[in-house]
């Protein structure tokens, strides 16, 4: 069998929304080579050893994905360009958006990938562990089990490991939460790692639903955790404590509308997803609403906010 490379590069912004329109048109895997990250591992002391220096421009970011060669390829490619142009029509920035491909030999990519990723800590109890990986829990710490092979959102990104440090926090026994945009479901399976008891998961996409429920049960928590498709909250029920939404800044702005019907009159927002350019208008839409940032998190030029509604 043989593979077409495909790659884009793109922006932070895109990163997420790109891989997941790759695997909606069946990449077998997808690799994410960010500068930033990289950058992060050199720094950190994570590697014995590495002679990769330290890169100086990290605007691009170059997603990888491979699909097989077949008589559906050329279709397949022609259906990425257009969902990528779909995005700029979103006002998701795309540029440089350069696509390329490139023929491979039969390779095992599912165990090839699993060089990048490895067990995280991003916040003080929160473990993010790969499947094929063991970790020894130590005191209070949460293990959660993701594999990337499936899914995407592991945890990696500033956006998502900053919604998990402010979850650590904000997540109560017992409590009510809807997860918008849940993607790969890992924030919406630490909510109930943590202790809440009645969370609704919902995605625009329903392509992302089965590797959702992949995760709930590899986790154990599908008991607590209902999915379903829905555009914002449309198809979620009552009201919650918490509602959590990891998406982009458009979306996030169209969810204030949405949000008096949803949340609890006490209840918190916790936002991320938002680009530095963005975050401005994201406060403008929560102001008109009548919420207040409670706190706020900046990271590599994303920003992750909560609010709550003002007296």
């Amino acid at each position: 069998m043989k593979w077409c490379e495909v790659s884009i590069q793109t922006t932070h912004e895109a990163t997420e929304l790109i891989a997941e329109i790759f695997s909606d048109l069946g990449a077998t895997g997808v690799v994410i080579e960010d500068p930033e990250l990289i950058n992060d591992y050199i720094t950190s002391g994570k590697w014995d050893y590495t002679d990769i220096p330290i890169a100086t421009e990290t605007e691009v970011v170059t997603v990888k994905a491979y699909l097989t060669v077949n008589g559906e390829l050329e279709g397949r490619l022609q259906t990425l360009k257009q969902e990528v142009k779909a995005l700029e029509g979103r006002g998701v920035s795309i540029t440089p958006g350069i696509i390329t491909t490139n023929e491979l030999a039969d390779e095992d990519w599912s165990d090839t990938w699993k060089q990048y990723f490895h067990t995280e800590k991003p916040g003080d109890r929160i473990v993010i562990k790969p499947t094929w990986e063991t970790y020894e829990p130590q005191d209070d710490e949460v293990i959660v089990e993701m594999d990337p092979g499936a899914a995407f959102g592991t945890g990696t990104h500033a956006t998502t490991s900053m919604c998990i440090c402010e979850l650590e926090h904000l997540v109560k026994p017992g409590m009510k939460v809807f997860d918008v945009g849940t993607g790969s479901g890992i924030l919406s399976i630490i909510a109930a790692k943590l202790g809440a008891k009645d969370i609704q998961a919902v995605d625009y996409d329903e392509s992302v639903l089965k590797v959702v429920r992949e995760n709930l049960q590899q986790n154990h928590v599908e008991d607590v955790i209902s999915v379903a498709q829905s555009d914002l909250m449309q198809n979620v029920h009552g009201k919650a404590q918490l509602v959590i939404a990891n998406i982009v800044a458009d979306i996030i702005i169209r969810l204030f509308d949405q949000l008096d019907d949803h949340l609890e009159e006490d209840g918190t927002l916790l936002t991320s997803g938002i680009i530095e350019d963005r975050i401005d208008d994201v406060l403008e839409a929560a102001a008109a609403h009548g919420y207040g940032v409670v706190k706020r998190r900046e990271n590599k030029g994303w920003a992750c906010i909560t609010f709550k509604k003002q007296a």
